[in-house]
C-alpha cells in the first residue's frame, strides 16, 4: 500500500468513529425551587444531555432523588425561560424510575428552543402533579 492510501484509510476511520465526541454536552441540576411555583421538595436531580446537531439526535440520562413519591412522569418542557411554564416538547420513557436514559429525534423548532437555552425538564409526582423538581438544560 502506498502512504496516501493508508492516509486515506486512517482518515477515514477516525471520522467514521469520532461521530459521537461532536456532540454537544448540556446539563440540568433539578431541584423543588427551580419549579413554577416554586415548592419545598427535598428532592434533587441531574441530567446529562448530549446532542448532535448533525442528526437532530438529543440524549439523556436523568438521576433524581428524595422526591416526595414515585415519580409518575418526566419530560423536557419549552419553550421556557428560568421562571416561565412551557408545554412538554419530549417524554422522558422509564423516568418513573431512576436512572432514565433514552434518546429522541427533535424537530427543528426543538433544536432551536435547545440550543437557545430554552428547555427544561421537571419529574411530576402525585404530590406535585404539575413538576417536584426541574431544571434548566444549559451548555
Amino acid at each position: 500500500m502506498t502512504k496516501a492510501i493508508i492516509a486515506t484509510l486512517a482518515l477515514t476511520a477516525t471520522v467514521v468513529f469520532a461521530g459521537p465526541a461532536f456532540a454537544e454536552k448540556f446539563k440540568a441540576a433539578l431541584d423543588g425551587k427551580s419549579e413554577v411555583p416554586p415548592n419545598a421538595s427535598t428532592g434533587t436531580g441531574t441530567a446529562d444531555i448530549d446532542y448532535d446537531a448533525a442528526t437532530k439526535k438529543l440524549s439523556w440520562k436523568l438521576t433524581y432523588s428524595g422526591l416526595s413519591g414515585p415519580a409518575k412522569a418526566a419530560h423536557f418542557h419549552g419553550p421556557a425561560e428560568p421562571g416561565q411554564n412551557g408545554k412538554v416538547e419530549v417524554a422522558i420513557p422509564g423516568a418513573t424510575s431512576s436512572p432514565a436514559d433514552g434518546s429522541a429525534t427533535l424537530t427543528d423548532a426543538q433544536a432551536a428552543d435547545l440550543e437557545g437555552g430554552k428547555l427544561y425538564i421537571n419529574v411530576h409526582t402525585e404530590a406535585n402533579p404539575g413538576g417536584e423538581i426541574r431544571g434548566q438544560v444549559t451548555k
